[in-house]
């Protein structure tokens, strides 16, 4: 999951990524208490003066401080992620290039690198990245979150698992915890983790961090078809902070049961990213509301612009999936972008648009095939038609379901 939280670490960051927008966070830290504060981001403003240009092949001795480097693509990550323009990822990668790809750059600078990537949705190079930097320092927290975020995003929960244990070896219990919690709920131990995360929030002490979690429970109760909860603990959530992710995942929780009008109330306030436009197209067009028609022209626009850049627009093929299906009516067309997408990630919320594209194209093979995959790849989620097992095979807490 995503985070505009600032105010609290940012290990918690890390665990905020799913998906929808890229997302860890970056650096390794060593509070003397799990629920510490340990650094708060400068103000963030968009009038800054723009980063120097690229220079990836700096010299060592030529480099620039790497402590004021990795504060400077904090704030610009923060920024992406606050504000979902894609040109302050480039603005982070620009203050990371003397040390991009580079043997040696320190881990702390390859797991921003990684961070970059994965904003970017390039997953296999962020996690080559992350494995590399993580091969040289096997106690960094930040990376081995960042990892365990990249496994769930890919369905590798077995792999997710592992990296979490990683993260209590590295000394962040806390946060091991919730990266595990969260693991085993997409395995359908939805009871289990909602436990947890609810042991967790009564532990918080920072509000951004309980924001981050009521944010994980909501997600739990979705997954597990208990709509009411989850709205409740996404309510809760963004009341206590605001966060781009988590209102979406609220509107959309909320399209899918009918309700177009607070969806739009959800979305009103956020940047118009493609995703909350495709968002609030869909639920003008439930509305019968003909702003809906201007919102499929600028979704055009966008991507032939992306194409002129010569940017591959299908890298964000949940999106424009999303758009075909609610937006153009073409299911055939989202069927295929979606299918094309689950091949780059594999997320919850990717799934769905492919059964739901499978449904409305009446493609029943596809619909087979997918529900097969998901089944093999571990995942137990009520949206998609599949509940969780009445049982469970485990050992020392780790789940053997396939993966």
């Amino acid at each position: 999951m995503n985070s505009m939280k600032f105010q609290f670490t940012w290990l918690a960051v890390a665990l905020l990524c799913g998906a929808h927008l890229g997302a860890q966070a970056v650096t390794p830290l060593a509070p003397q208490g799990d629920d510490e504060v340990l650094e708060v981001l400068p103000t963030i403003t968009r009038n800054r003066p723009a980063p120097a240009q690229r220079a990836a092949h700096l010299p060592t001795a030529s480099r620039p401080d790497p402590a004021s480097a990795i504060r400077q693509a904090r704030a610009d990550i923060a920024l992406a992620r606050q504000t979902g323009e894609t040109r302050h990822w480039g603005r982070a990668q620009a203050v990371l290039a003397p040390w991009w790809d580079h043997a040696d750059a320190p881990p702390d600078l390859a797991v921003l690198q990684a961070t970059v990537q994965q904003g970017r949705h390039e997953f296999e190079a962020a996690r080559r990245v992350l494995e590399a930097a993580l091969a040289r320092e096997p106690g960094h927290a930040q990376g081995w979150l960042n990892l365990a975020a990249l496994e769930r995003l890919s369905a590798r929960y077995a792999q997710s698992w592992v990296a979490c244990d990683a993260v209590a070896r590295a000394g962040q219990a806390f946060y091991a915890q919730a990266c595990r919690f969260e693991t085993v709920s997409l395995q359908g131990r939805h009871d289990e983790a909602a436990s947890g995360l609810q042991r967790l929030i009564a532990q918080a002490t920072d509000v951004g961090q309980r924001s981050w979690l009521w944010s994980l429970l909501a997600e739990c109760r979705e997954r597990a078809g208990q709509d009411s909860a989850a709205a409740l603990a996404y309510r809760t959530s963004l009341a206590l902070e605001a966060d781009l992710y988590t209102a979406i995942a609220h509107a959309d929780l909320l399209l899918r049961q009918g309700d177009a009008t607070n969806a739009l109330a959800t979305l009103a306030t956020l940047p118009e990213t493609d995703a909350v436009l495709i968002r609030r197209g869909a639920a003008w067009r439930r509305q019968g509301d003909s702003r809906w028609t201007g919102v499929s022209a600028v979704l055009a626009e966008r991507n032939a612009e992306l194409r002129r850049r010569g940017d591959d627009p299908t890298l964000h093929g949940r999106e424009l999936a999303l758009a075909a299906l609610w937006l153009t009516d073409d299911a055939k067309q989202a069927l295929a972008l979606a299918r094309q997408n689950l091949l780059l990630q594999r997320e919850p919320l990717d799934w769905w648009v492919a059964l739901q594209s499978a449904l409305r194209a009446r493609d029943s093979a596809a619909v087979a095939d997918i529900s097969a995959q998901i089944r093999v790849a571990g995942l137990r989620d009520a949206r998609l038609g599949i509940a969780a097992p009445a049982t469970t095979t485990r050992s020392a807490g780790r789940t053997r379901e396939a993966t």
